[in-house]
């Protein structure tokens, strides 16, 4: 039986841990075993923690065996982004400039989940401080697709999604600011869900851009980002930004979904995200998929956004801008690698200029130098100004569109994986990854990919739903609708016509 345990659902995980057919210390080691065999191939963790997930796992256990009441979720394993901090657990962000840092404390999300019985399995690989669409930029080297080797995850979460799609664990923590959840979800075939700006705590997030930053579930099935997000979210006094709002009753949501019963739903599919310049297998399984929403009961209607074409623009000038201003603190002073010059005097200036250049990559780089020049005097009206005015008539236009419909939908990614180094040399193009993820977080809205099915290069493809702020369970009724459906109409998962791994000795 363990061999199989890691092929099921978090949710059926949970069930079997309370009907005592497994145990959490035989799920975790079950798990621990898959990444033992495969991970050499994915490089999907930075850093695993056997022993302390084995311990947690063991608890939870005794915990169960005591008759206390648990979550539903409690033993089941999960991975987390290392941008998360873990007391007692390296987190890097990615970079080589943080190589090393065990912090002190946990984030808020983390100190949740170890309170209901989660096993951490370890730390899952990042582009460095979130800063790409494919994962290629962390400094400890690229993870790979599950579905072919030779292409990207996706970014900057490609680590927890490579790790969920090769069943290497059944859930996983990333981060969400311009589609680092939803766009790796996209392209390996799994569920990956930004809830509303404030919805999960930020404190213990390495940030990059603050108004933009959101934790959010890496799962299989949208039953289980539900679960997940039930747990992790909701009020905390040490983030500013956290909303006071109940979250609602998400996992029901998702049940209530999962009927494939949509009547009366209004789907509102926005003109501007789709057409040219996106992948035709892409375009074939959105209209498909609209089919069967159409056929469950929902109305369709085209919606425009019309200020969405300076949406990529706008986001790549707020996010560096942002970013620049919250890495100022790495400066080899006070923690984190330290760098002084070869010759010279040994100055505070000189220092932060030596480690700064050793420490970050090029992409860092490339977005300090962007941001710091669009907050400098003289150009802060012209840039980052406009920028934010140029968000508020985005958030005007969604505002617009939830008047005529309940959520919008598009593709989640214009294309399906890319092959490594496709795009490395043009940082444009790696851009667009995120030209229809990019809205919801300049918006704050949620917003969720699901499978939809695979292009004609036999890669995953995926559909992203979007909802008004505070309506996270409207996102998860119509994900796991369209989820039903095409599971009925593919007997099964997506993630089961995926190749499978050659497995280590």
């Amino acid at each position: 039986m363990s061999a199989e345990l890691p092929r099921r659902s978090a949710a059926e995980l949970a069930a079997l841990l309370a009907s005592g057919e497994t145990s959490s210390v035989e799920l975790t080691q079950a798990h621990l075993d898959r990444i033992a065999a495969v991970d050499d191939a994915v490089a999907a963790f930075l850093h695993v923690d056997a022993e302390g997930a084995l311990a947690a796992a063991a608890e939870t256990d005794r915990r169960r065996a005591a008759g206390e009441e648990l979550p539903e979720l409690a033993g089941v394993p999960i991975a987390v982004k290392d941008v998360v901090v873990t007391k007692g657990l390296p987190t890097t962000a990615g970079s080589k400039i943080l190589e090393g840092w065990v912090p002190p404390y946990d984030a808020t999300l983390v100190e949740r989940l170890r309170a209901a019985g989660l096993p951490i399995l370890g730390k899952t690989n990042m582009d460095e401080f979130a800063m790409g669409s494919s994962t290629e930029f962390s400094a400890y080297g690229p993870t790979r697709n599950p579905w072919d080797l030779e292409r990207i995850p996706g970014g900057s979460g490609g680590g927890s999604a490579a790790a969920v799609a090769a069943f290497e664990a059944p859930l996983a923590i990333g981060t969400d600011t311009g589609g680092s959840i939803r766009q790796p979800g996209a392209v390996t075939g799994t569920v990956g869900a930004k809830p509303t700006y404030g919805g999960i705590s930020r404190y213990g997030l390495i940030a990059m851009a603050s108004s933009l930053d959101q934790a959010g579930p890496v799962t299989r099935t949208v039953l289980d980002a539900a679960l997940l997000h039930e747990l992790i979210g909701g009020h905390d006094p040490r983030d500013a930004t956290s909303l006071p709002d109940p979250l609602g009753p998400l996992a029901a949501a998702a049940r209530e979904g999962a009927t494939g019963e949509l009547k009366g739903v209004r789907v509102g599919v926005v003109a501007e995200l789709g057409g040219e310049g996106y992948q035709s297998g892409v375009r074939d399984r959105f209209a498909e998929s609209i089919e069967l929403l159409r056929g469950a009961g929902a109305e369709i209607v085209e919606v425009h956004c019309p200020s969405f074409e300076y949406a990529l623009a706008a986001y790549y000038l707020i996010m560096p801008a942002e970013a620049s201003s919250n890495l100022a603190k790495f400066d080899g002073m006070r923690f984190g690698l330290r760098v002084e010059p070869s010759d010279g005097p040994v100055t505070a200036e000189r220092v932060m200029a030596a480690t700064r250049g050793a420490g970050f990559g090029d992409e860092v780089k490339r977005r300090v130098i962007l941001g710091t020049y669009a907050l400098s005097a003289g150009y802060y009206d012209a840039y980052y100004g406009s920028a934010q005015k140029v968000r508020t008539l985005i958030q005007r236009d969604l505002a617009t569109a939830f008047t005529q419909a309940d959520v919008l939908v598009s593709p989640t990614a214009p294309t399906t994986a890319f092959r490594f180094g496709e795009k490395l040399d043009d940082p444009l193009a790696m851009y667009l990854n995120d030209v229809a993820t990019i809205p919801a977080n300049l918006a704050g809205i949620p917003g969720i990919s699901v499978p939809n099915g695979l292009a004609e290069d036999g890669l995953p493809t995926g559909f992203q739903v979007l909802a008004p702020a505070r309506e996270d369970a409207r996102v998860y009724r119509v994900a796991a609708a369209l989820e039903t459906l095409l599971e009925s109409t593919w007997g099964g998962s997506i993630l089961d016509r995926a190749p499978e791994l050659e497995v280590a000795p």
